[in-house]
């Protein structure tokens, strides 16, 4: 799919957790987008709720352009999302609702906007010791 559209547009449908929505495209058919660089808290876990909430409000109901990257091994596209002109994988990052997920993060600027979240408190930081949605899922 990466090599056939780069770019996909339509309204989102629905919000699954703080890195996962679904995107009625133009040709009306669903489909579900992983924002890439970027690993959100899962449902049961501590602010898991609040990063879906988060991301909701970045794009519920609102236009999304999806910038495809890959698609991964659960058959979603990946890709860099854009609700009304918002950054939604920056957005997510700068509220404190995601970690900057380093085996895939390429773009730097993540990291400046994770540690400016991390020292204002803001979101999951606001925890003393935040457990990365990876090393979650490897305990659970």
């Amino acid at each position: 799919m990466p090599g056939t559209a780069a770019l996909i547009v339509g309204l989102v449908v629905a919000i699954a957790d703080g890195d996962t929505l679904t995107v009625l495209n133009e040709d009306f058919q669903q489909v579900k987008v992983r924002l890439a660089e970027i690993d959100a808290p899962e449902k049961k876990q501590a602010f898991g709720t609040r990063s879906r909430q988060s991301l909701g409000e970045l794009c519920h109901e609102k236009r999304a352009e999806v910038r495809v990257i890959d698609v991964d091994r659960y058959k979603r596209i990946v890709g860099r999302v854009s609700c009304d002109g918002v950054d939604a994988n920056a957005a997510q990052i700068r509220r404190g609702m995601a970690w900057v997920y380093d085996r895939y993060a390429k773009d730097r600027t993540l990291y400046r906007l994770q540690d400016e979240a991390r020292s204002s408190g803001r979101g999951l930081w606001a925890d003393r010791s935040p457990t990365a949605p990876w090393d979650w899922r490897k305990r659970s």
